[in-house]
């Protein structure tokens, strides 16, 4: 690896950063040395994009579509500069991949539309199923057509953006990763995340509003009767792709 991928995050819980942090690492078997981590909520230095071989963008609380008004401090000043940036990758081509917020936070510079008007999921794993565009996606050949992924947001893409290819969706939100160019990739669910993250996440954000308190303990329990592995190749593929060469 001669440059290291950039990872973005916006969970001021550092519990759930770190662990998100370090399954990116296990995930793609990278090490520590072989990334810049940025958490957001404390800082956005200025970023080059030609000191790096990617992007990654994960999920956490803020929501792109919230009134100003109601934005976290810290996502108030984070997301201005976040946008500026995505406005250069989108038009660089250059390798990105989003998860959750990271898929709102794309389409809502390409000019799409993410709202919590429909398609918001529960803590959970869903069926996602490839398009046609998916499965002759380079970054996806033989990944099964249909798979199991863990989800859990309140905002959802409501259509395509403008520009982007559909390369998944679910019953329930029917935007599920998109690609835009040739090396701009995004999902609603979490590819880094397996049934012990799940578990972390559901207990850091009991309250916050993605299901109901009392239900904690029987969400922990469904998510480790899941298999899920697919979410976690794709991640996989991403970075041996882009960062590997």
């Amino acid at each position: 690896m001669t440059k290291p991928c950039l990872i973005l995050q916006l969970r001021p819980e550092r519990p759930a950063a770190d662990d998100e942090y370090r399954a990116i690492l296990r995930t793609a078997d990278l090490d520590v040395g072989d990334t810049v981590r940025v958490l957001m909520d404390r800082e956005f230095p200025d970023i080059e994009l030609d000191d790096f071989s990617a992007v990654i963008v994960g999920g956490g609380p803020s929501n792109v579509s919230s009134p100003e008004a109601e934005k976290y401090d810290y996502q108030k000043k984070f997301e201005p500069k976040l946008k500026k940036l995505m406005t250069e990758i989108i038009g660089r081509d250059f390798p990105y991949l989003g998860a959750c917020y990271g898929l709102g936070i794309l389409a809502d510079v390409l000019g799409g539309s993410v709202s919590e008007q429909q398609y918001g999921e529960p803590v959970g794993a869903q069926t996602i199923d490839l398009t046609e565009h998916g499965r002759n996606d380079p970054l996806l050949p033989g990944i099964a057509q249909s798979f199991r992924a863990f989800v859990g947001h309140k905002e959802a893409c409501q259509d395509v953006p403008p520009g982007a290819v559909l390369l998944a969706g679910s019953a329930d939100c029917p935007v599920q990763m998109i690609r835009v160019g040739q090396h701009v990739y995004a999902t609603q669910f979490h590819p880094e995340l397996d049934s012990d993250g799940l578990a972390l996440r559901i207990e850091i954000y009991r309250h916050a509003g993605y299901f109901e308190p009392h239900q904690a303990e029987s969400l922990i329990e469904l998510g480790h009767r899941e298999s899920v592995t697919v979410p976690s190749e794709i991640l996989r593929r991403f970075i041996a792709r882009y960062c590997r060469g």
